[in-house]
């Protein structure tokens, strides 16, 4: 294996808000390495389509499932691949309080923190962290481009708050590196180019905070 695709071989997880491309480019990269994959199922969460329309009455229902979910999913993979030399996940478990912050009330969101800080989490943490950003204009074409029915009804104002808590999560964050990509005008799937830059970029990554603009390659 080239040297390059051995230095990906490490936990990777990308962020960011809905419709950014984050489950897209975990298929790509850990095709490309040969590493395990680990996606989000929102689909599996029965109140999620209910949620996007009502939100206040299913806000706190579709949170924890997403939690209790996202908590199974983390711990499956550490009992699983102890000995895989690499993973590709779409998701940190931080987002979960992320997203819960956004969608509930302040009793609710009391609970849920109760919820939170009760369980027993024991998961490992990723090698590097890849935040993908976009506008909200931007992601609302992407996400009526891939026709998911339960997500034509997210609002723009919901979206806005989501990219507002992920931007002032990810200004604060330093629990691993951490590489913010421009995703505005990037295309990993279709552009060989982008995706090979940014291959290129994370396998020299160490330590700290980076910013990735594909356009300015």
């Amino acid at each position: 294996m080239p040297e390059q695709l051995v230095s990906l071989q490490r936990y990777i997880a990308i962020e960011g808000p809905i419709g950014v491309g984050k489950s897209s480019l975990a298929k790509r990269i850990a095709k490309t390495v040969g590493s395990s994959l680990l996606l989000e199922k929102p689909a599996e969460n029965p109140f999620l389509e209910r949620f996007y329309k009502s939100p206040r009455r299913y806000a706190l229902p579709a949170q924890l499932f997403f939690l209790f979910q996202r908590v199974r999913q983390m711990q499956d993979i550490k009992q699983r691949d102890m000995f895989t030399p690499g993973r590709v996940a779409d998701f940190i478990l931080e987002k979960d309080p992320l997203f819960a912050q956004v969608t509930l009330n302040d009793e609710e969101f009391r609970l849920y923190q109760q919820v939170f800080n009760n369980l027993q989490i024991d998961t490992l943490k990723p090698d590097i962290v890849i935040y993908l950003q976009a506008p909200v204009d931007i992601l609302q074409q992407r996400i009526k481009k891939r026709r998911n029915r339960f997500e034509q009804n997210i609002e723009h104002a919901y979206l806005k708050k989501l990219c507002d808590a992920y931007t002032t999560f990810f200004h604060r964050y330093s629990e691993t590196p951490l590489l913010i990509v421009n995703a505005a005008e990037f295309n990993p799937i279709d552009n060989d180019q982008h995706y090979q830059a940014l291959l290129n970029q994370i396998a020299k990554i160490e330590g700290g905070k980076h910013f990735f603009n594909p356009l300015a390659q």
